[in-house]
């Protein structure tokens, strides 16, 4: 490997061999060190190839793990992948199309299962190309018998505590996917097209106040809105707001009389293409006990009832009551014993109980038509038109989805996020904005339903009975199951005989095997439920909490929440000490990543190069680290041709460095041509200063998961500090001096401090980079791995912040000169620098003891042929010299007080030759070497 121009693909590879990147991990967990890390891996989803997704999640991750055990501490990091689930099974089935119909469900679980495993290889191996450290032998998945056996045992810990129960409730249900489905298996679609409509719900009893405001001698009727046509056939009651007025109004079309919120008059009005004349108000409440007529079944009555729901800032503030079909419509039923029936199926069509009109009509289509042309005969519709609006979508098949009651199993979370709020007020969120988006999603969630009609997932172990609404489940039936699960995975729920399913002593008191008279249930456990317990099988003790949960920000309402509820059910604390949340991946223009666009990036294409490499060359895995690192991951996160360009063309220049560092070292040894701190120059104390404050800061930064601030940081001190400034003037002292002359070993014990410092502080990011710079260290000898060999050290003794007086003046000078010969060469001018006795002048003169050098600190730092410094100006000059004044500020007494000082910069052009070896203008004559080469080169 040389370290010469860019790291290629393959160079990588054979880092990873030669520097034992597959046993890091296991190295690590060996040492006896006082403290350990634990960042807990939420698993990516076993359903397709590694994306840019990944790959800015486990760099993240990476890079904080990386970092820790260089600082000292045990890592406890174990991969894993979320494996059953919808998307799987949805995937497998359209894949095997017609024939799916005719598979029983072990066959489903069997090609789901295979479908996984391929999937986890794939992205396995894409995560230890990136150089991701774990011990990839030994991970976590959630199909695996002893973590579904764990996540059992938790289902029954929550279920004996009275936290889980099975009820009949509307759940949000995916008729594309045929099961009930969380608040996290949702997004919403804002372009979502509904029929909305306004619906007259003729007055059947007027409540006593509303009968003292009509005189019987016009029809009056209560006006309602939906978005939701369909569930009309479904209504029970009419809901008002207690404190809100309502307003009688006349309809100038009609003449007939309508109830609404007073302060929906004008915009009803105008929706409608009428006027209204408001007739009498009244309060919410004196709609008491009113009744009016169900607009499709003129004799059933729809009661009036309070509900705080209803809002004012849609409708008419009268809302329609299907307690089937909504979460606070069921609330209200609840309270008020009305009917819940239930008019729609699991394929999302009506069933029987609907009427023969709507029945086996799909409530999103036909179903809808049918409805609105039933509510037209009737003479009960007033309008109807199209409405564009944010509407709840099934996440895997990007079907809309309704609103429907089943029996289901829930967590009762109510109790449980009172705690989890309180707990979370020890939790540190980075943003700190992310914890109020998690507590706002929780609170959005009235209950949780973790029961699925599907066969790729955990079991839920209840066993129902053959003809009765009961089911069985106990400690004994319970841990029986996941004694079976834990030898032989879960499929045993689908294999095993119902007899074998029961223990003994369970099997005699329900029949016995010949007259059993319960069944295994058919639903099977929320994947987020899956994943949501895996702090229970993952970290290392039964109260541990992790020192760091990562992920995207979807996972607010997903993975971050489900794993603190179950955790806070289980065993009353939160999963997580620090919890770190990033955004998604964009096109480098900020637009979502499609094929049709054509903005797809690949991060294998982006290691390894595409079909084309002129128009995808291959990065390396570093290029795709520091892209990472170096973006605003707290924000969404831009990639594209030209971010990856600026990221390598970043690494080209820090290698550049490394190489300048590498080469200037070669020919020392620090163990015995190290120069004290205190006799070295003063420009090479001032660089040991800035690295002890570089050191520190990049230190706090890791600390703070601030990576991009890292890298930023690093950046400029690479380009401005040392390439641009430090390399430059050292290039004399380390070409030109004697070999073993105490200039030259100063600058290179800077220089081997800057070396360690540089490379500690990037490896985390780099470790391909980091590896290949450490195996090429002259002075170590039998360089293992730079991992192995502990985070950035420091002595106190390099902090001098006295040294910045000095230098920083000097910079000052220096500029003015530069920038007086702009594009020339400073080597081809004399600097006399002039200033008037004090501070300052004592401060330069730690650079430059005798009047005139062309070898002192201060003419290095200036890079002249010459330099003079005087405390008064010299009586003689020549008519072609350039003068420059300047001031600096002085700080005296530790800062309180601040002394200005003027000085003087006069530039002319030297009278001397260029010595043809340093390339100074200080020889006699252009064919002689200047007195110091002479000297260097005549070895005395």
């Amino acid at each position: 490997m040389k370290l010469l121009g860019r790291q290629q693909p393959d160079t990588e590879l054979e880092i990873q061999q030669k520097c034992g990147f597959s046993e890091l991990y296991s190295w690590q967990r060996e040492r006896k060190v006082k403290t350990e890390f634990c960042l807990h891996d939420g698993p990516p989803y076993a359903n397709g190839d590694p994306h840019v997704g990944h790959a800015l999640n486990k760099i993240l991750k990476d890079i904080a793990n990386r970092f820790h055990m260089m600082n000292g501490s045990k890592i406890h990091f174990v991969p894993g992948w979320d494996c059953h689930g919808l998307p799987i099974e949805i995937k497998v089935l359209s894949e095997l199309g017609r024939e799916a119909q005719n598979l029983s469900a072990m066959e489903i679980r069997k090609k789901a299962g295979s479908f996984a495993k391929a999937a986890i290889e794939k992205q396995k191996s894409a995560f230890i190309r990136w150089g991701i450290m774990a011990d990839w032998n030994n991970c976590y998945y959630t199909f695996d018998g002893k973590y579904e056996a764990k996540q059992l045992r938790t289902f029954y810990q929550m279920y004996d505590k009275g936290l889980v129960y099975r009820s009949y409730k509307p759940v949000f249900w995916s008729p594309s996917s045929r099961t009930a489905l969380a608040e996290a298996e949702l997004e919403y679609n804002p372009e979502h097209v509904s029929r909305s409509i306004y619906v007259k719900f003729p007055l059947l009893k007027p409540s006593p106040k509303l009968a003292s405001l009509i005189d019987g001698s016009s029809p009056v009727s209560i006006l309602v809105w939906t978005t939701q046509p369909w569930t009309i056939p479904a209504n029970e009651a009419v809901c008002y707001m207690p404190e809100s007025k309502y307003a009688v109004v006349k309809c100038s079309k009609s003449g007939d009389l309508y109830v609404l919120a007073a302060d929906k008059v004008a915009s009803v009005a105008s929706t409608l293409e009428t006027t209204f004349e408001t007739i009498s108000t009244l309060s919410g409440v004196d709609l008491e006990n009113g009744t009016c007529s169900h607009p499709l079944i003129p004799d059933k009555a729809s009661p009036l009832l309070p509900a705080n729901h209803v809002t004012m800032a849609k409708g008419t503030g009268l809302v329609h009551t299907a307690p089937a079909h909504g979460m606070e419509d069921y609330g209200v039923a609840s309270q008020h014993n009305l009917p819940m029936d239930c008019l729609v199926d699991e394929d999302g069509v009506f069933t029987d109980v609907a009427g023969p009109e709507l029945q086996n009509k799909a409530v999103l289509e036909e179903g809808t038509d049918v409805v609105i042309k039933m509510l037209q005969t009737a003479k009960n519709l007033l309008k109807e038109e199209k409405l564009v609006h944010s509407y709840p979508y099934d996440w895997r098949t990007k079907k809309p989805v309704v609103i429907r009651a089943s029996k289901q199993w829930f967590i009762n979370i109510t109790d449980i996020k009172t705690a989890a709020k309180e707990l979370l007020k020890k939790v540190k969120f980075i943003p700190g904005s992310a914890l109020n988006g998690m507590v706002e999603m929780m609170d959005r969630r009235p209950y949780w339903c973790i029961s699925r009609q599907r066969v790729w997932g955990v079991p839920i172990p209840v066993f129902h009975h053959k003809t009765k609404d009961e089911y069985l489940i106990n400690s004994q039936t319970t841990e029986h199951i996941v004694k079976l699960v834990e030898q032989h995975g879960s499929d045993i729920w689908w294999t095993l005989p119902p007899e074998q399913l029961l223990p003994k002593e369970v099997l005699s008191e329900v029949g016995g095997p010949d007259a059993l008279e319960y069944v295994p249930g058919q639903d099977i456990l929320d994947i987020w439920f899956d994943s949501g317990t895996s702090w229970s099988y993952v970290l290392p003790g039964p109260d541990q909490r992790a020192d760091l949960y990562l992920e995207g920000k979807d996972q607010l309402g997903g993975w971050f929440q489900s794993s603190l509820l179950t955790s806070v059910a289980a065993r009353k604390r939160a999963p997580y000490k620090t919890v770190i949340v990033h955004g998604f991946t964009l096109g480098e223009k900020g637009e979502k990543m499609s094929k049709s666009l054509g903005n797809v990036i690949h991060p294998d294409v982006v290691v390894n190069g595409g079909q084309d490499q002129s128009k995808e060359p291959p990065y390396g895995a570093d290029v795709l680290r520091w892209w990472v690192a170096d973006s605003n991951v707290f924000t969404e996160v831009a990639i594209g041709p030209s971010v990856l360009n600026a990221a390598r063309d970043d690494i080209s220049k820090l290698r550049n460095t490394l190489r300048f560092l590498l080469g200037n070292v070669a020919d020392f040894n620090p163990e015995t041509d190290s120069i004290p701190v205190n006799d070295m120059y003063v420009i090479d104390q001032y660089m040991l200063h800035l690295l002890q404050d570089l050191a520190n800061k990049i230190t706090e930064l890791y600390k703070q998961y601030d990576f991009g601030k890292v890298v930023r940081l690093l950046r400029t001190f690479y380009t401005r500090e040392l390439s641009n400034f430090y390399f430059s003037i050292i290039k004399d002292r380390l070409y030109c001096e004697k070999e073993n002359d105490p200039k030259r070993r100063s600058c290179q014990t800077a220089l081997v401090e800057i070396l360690d410092v540089i490379v500690r502080s990037f490896a985390p990011i780099l470790p391909h980079l980091a590896e290949e710079v450490f195996q090429h260290i002259p002075y170590i000898k039998e360089p293992k791995s730079v991992f192995r060999t502990g985070w950035i050290s420091t002595s106190s003794i390099w902090k001098k912040p006295g040294l910045e007086e000095a230098v920083e003046s000097a910079c000052a000078m220096r500029d003015s000169f530069l920038g007086s010969i702009p594009g020339k060469n400073a080597a081809e001018y004399k600097v006399i620098t002039v200033i008037e006795p004090g501070l300052l002048f004592e401060i330069i003169e730690m650079l430059q003891s005798e009047e005139t050098s062309s070898t002192s600190q201060l003419n290095e730092l200036m890079m002249a042929s010459e330099s003079t410094l005087l405390a008064q100006e010299p009586r003689e000059m020549t008519a072609d010299v350039i003068e420059l004044k300047g001031k600096f500020l002085i700080n005296l007494e530790g800062g309180d007080i601040r002394e200005e000082s003027s000085y003087k910069v006069i530039v002319m052009p030297t009278t001397k030759e260029k010595c043809p070896r340093c390339w100074k203008y200080t020889a006699e004559s252009s064919d002689t070497l200047c007195p110091r080469c002479a000297e260097v080169v005549s070895g005395k």
